[in-house]
């Protein structure tokens, strides 16, 4: 706590010096470096805790009457994947094997025709392009990582080969007309469906990161078309007809993480004001959206907030200012949703949690479920805020 003082001046200075657009907003300073890793140590180990030994994971815990709550969703299960990819990437080593155990589930309950390997959910009749793009997205996490700890070649090769084969489903099931398909076949992969504003957003932001950070320069010309055609889809199209089109809140946060690495990826940097359109969208997330007056969690919101900052504060832009108002107040308010945490709301300090739900985060600040992909997005926002946002806050 002894950097709460001086990091509140800075921010209070760097807004007055920039000239802020905040509408009003008092940035009390709410987050800092120790609270934010212990969050995320504490979301990490709910994560790790509530997976299953199959390999997937609890997907929902009422935590007061601690009993498990019904129903899955593949495409949960697959982003709780990624997100113990990109926790292990950055530092959390221990879940490397939860990590494996979980993408080696997929690859246990998935099939594979003519080279694209997609997966079959126990349950599911069909299959979702979401899910797909979500575990290349986790192994491409988990190949950077084992680079980095000089894992075996062996383990390398596994997890570039299963990569591989979910970039070419993706690939198969792009659309003429721009999008994906939105779901499959489960016996042979075969793409059908309309696209999906989620699915296209999650199945971009898989072809630009594996482009940029694997050298896969050949789905650059696809991941570019499909940029463009996708905010002219979902962001564009809808916001002509209505100021809060839900198409565009379902692209939103993944189109914005795909924006981040085509602005600061010099092969394509140049290409479009890629980092214009993040900030835009994240001050139409603030102001016609209002993400920051919703009962519900929005942490996703928070995943293209913060990227949409850091090329703001870099710019010099003034609505810097404001995104930084929205991250202290947004995030701050949601981190007293985690079950545990030292900044917990009443409600939940009111009750006393079993280990199961030591970490988790609420959907709501007085509901007891606690749901693995609210848990999931929400560190994921603390992980990208902790890169982007509180190293511009010099103390």
């Amino acid at each position: 706590m002894a950097l709460e003082r001086p990091w509140t001046m800075t921010l209070a200075i760097a807004l007055t010096l920039m000239g802020s657009d905040a509408r009003g907003a008092q940035c009390r300073r709410q987050l800092t470096l120790a609270g934010i890793e212990r969050a995320i140590d504490l979301g990490a180990e709910f994560l790790a805790r509530n997976q299953k030994k199959e390999g997937n994971f609890v997907y929902g815990y009422d935590w007061h009457a601690r009993v498990m709550a019904r129903g899955d969703s593949v495409v949960r299960q697959a982003g709780a994947t990624w997100s113990l990819g990109l926790l292990v990437r950055t530092g959390e080593p221990s879940l490397g094997p939860p990590l494996e155990r979980a993408l080696r589930f997929f690859a246990k309950h998935g099939g594979q025709v003519d080279g694209r390997r997609f997966v079959r959910y126990p349950g599911d009749e069909i299959g979702s392009t979401g899910a797909v793009a979500l575990l290349a997205l986790a192994h491409l996490e988990h190949v950077l990582a084992l680079r980095a700890s000089g894992a075996s070649t062996e383990t390398v090769r596994w997890s570039r080969s299963m990569l591989d084969g979910y970039l070419a489903q993706l690939v198969a099931s792009r659309q003429k007309a721009g999008g994906f398909a939105s779901r499959y076949v489960h016996t042979d992969g075969r793409p059908l469906g309309p696209p999906s504003p989620y699915y296209d957003g999650e199945s971009l932001l898989a072809l630009v990161k594996v482009a940029r950070y694997l050298g896969r320069r050949d789905l650059l010309p696809l991941a570019l078309a499909e940029a463009e055609s996708g905010y002219r889809r979902h962001v564009v199209q809808p916001r002509l007809k209505e100021p809060d089109p839900k198409t565009t809140k379902g692209y939103y946060q993944w189109h914005s993480m795909a924006l981040w690495e085509l602005t600061t990826w010099s092969a394509t940097s140049s290409e479009a004001d890629w980092g214009e359109r993040l900030i835009e969208l994240a001050t139409w997330m603030l102001r016609a959206h209002r993400v920051l007056q919703r009962r519900r969690n929005t942490a996703y919101a928070f995943e293209g907030i913060v990227p949409a900052y850091a090329i703001a504060h870099q710019r010099g832009d003034a609505r810097a200012a404001e995104l930084a108002c929205a991250i202290e107040e947004g995030l701050g308010k949601l981190s007293s949703w985690q079950v545990g945490s030292p900044t917990a709301n009443a409600t939940i300090r009111s009750h006393k949690p079993d280990e199961r739900a030591m970490g988790g985060v609420q959907n709501h600040a007085r509901e007891p479920l606690l749901r693995v992909d609210v848990t999931q997005h929400q560190m994921h926002a603390l992980v990208l805020a902790r890169r982007l946002y509180l190293p511009t806050l010099s103390p």
